[in-house]
């Protein structure tokens, strides 16, 4: 109860924010003040947390229709707060130059740029690219050269993306033909849902060389069995701490829960008994501890849970924190690690600065 009552704080003081940015600008530049909108203001600062509270226990229409609202408000009003910022930057700045500036007309400026990027980021998410890289690994099969493997992650299936979504997703993954597929975790948002009528579409997934699926930590909130039990019935592999050989090539999976810790994770890896003379890809959720998984011999490791920050001014917080990880294929040591930005959304269901994708890795 601490930590709700903390956000809702925040969130409280992020809508007076804006209130007071507005309602300064507009006295005494004859803009009738609307008593109105402190109150507007009001229901929507609780309306993203009491809507996120219904969307864990309920997964009616009602439901996801208000969560939808409450968390594209949500995204909308981190573009607002931070034009807000920006308003008062300038505002200050121009008073310290001794300069004359119309503070409504900039906060009008700022709010209707925010609006537009906003709106943006909504329509964003919903154009999946295809992210394509070649990847050259030491020891790699023969029968593995030239190869294609498609990755996917974070698709957040809940009351905002569900069984449609992921159809598109798996027909968008189907028409690249690739040898092997890999799902890195949270394909559920971790909500009130359905699990295995949502994840239907993953039976129409195949690969000469498999499908496998790691869970994220959305899976792993409470009870993640039937989020498991649900990609299992869909006929992919979930690997659980496990190895599994393809043609040579040695596929890992640790979920976030068991590598969100360097010695756990470090436990886990070795006692997989892996081969170091050969390739091998380790398939888990989270960029977290790279370093881990390199100094155990593996080759390549493919995660996603970033979302590179999604929007500002989130992308900037994610960006400090897992800094080159965080998007793309980097390197650590001996070991190569590709970061996905995955292909859905979490909380606001909107993407600006980050782009939600299909990766298609090639080996060499």
């Amino acid at each position: 109860m601490g930590f709700i009552a903390v956000v809702q704080v925040i969130l409280f003081l992020t809508h007076l924010v804006l209130y007071e940015t507005w309602t300064f600008s507009t006295s005494g530049n004859g803009v009738a003040e609307s008593p109105w909108l402190k109150i507007v203001l009001e229901i929507l600062s609780l309306s993203y947390l009491v809507a996120s509270l219904l969307a864990w226990r309920y997964a009616g229409g009602a439901v996801r229709t208000i969560y939808k609202v409450a968390a594209v408000w949500l995204g909308l009003l981190s573009f607002l707060f931070v034009a807000a910022l920006f308003s008062w930057v300038a505002f200050g700045v121009a008073r310290v130059a001794g300069l004359h500036a119309n503070f409504h007309v900039m906060v009008k400026v700022l709010f209707g740029t925010a609006a537009a990027a906003g709106i943006y980021g909504v329509f964003n998410p919903s154009w999946t690219r295809i992210t394509r890289t070649t990847v050259r690994l030491a020891n790699l099969p023969e029968a593995w050269s030239g190869r294609k493997a498609a990755l996917i992650s974070d698709l957040h299936l809940g009351h905002v993306r569900n069984g449609s979504f992921l159809r598109r997703i798996v027909a968008d993954v189907l028409k690249e033909k690739p040898d092997a597929i890999f799902i890195a975790g949270d394909l559920y948002d971790g909500t009130a849902i359905n699990a295995k009528r949502a994840g239907e579409p993953l039976s129409q997934l195949t690969a000469p060389h498999g499908v496998y699926f790691v869970a994220g930590n959305h899976e792993q909130f409470s009870d993640h069995n039937k989020y498991l039990h649900a990609v299992e019935a869909a006929g992919v592999r979930v690997l659980q701490n496990e190895k599994v050989e393809a043609a040579g090539l040695q596929i890992i999976g640790v979920s976030y829960r068991h590598a969100s810790h360097t010695a756990h994770f470090a436990s886990v890896l070795k006692g997989i008994d892996l081969d170091r003379g050969r390739a091998s890809i380790l398939l888990t959720h989270a960029p977290d501890h790279p370093q881990v998984a390199e100094a155990t011999g593996v080759s390549l490791q493919l995660s996603g849970h970033t979302h590179v920050g999604q929007f500002i001014p989130w992308s900037w917080v994610v960006r400090r924190i897992y800094r080159r990880f965080v998007y793309g294929l980097s390197r650590v040591g001996k070991m190569q690690v590709f970061t996905s930005s995955g292909a859905g959304t979490w909380g606001p269901p909107l993407r600006l600065g980050s782009n939600p994708e299909i990766v298609v890795l090639q080996f060499e």
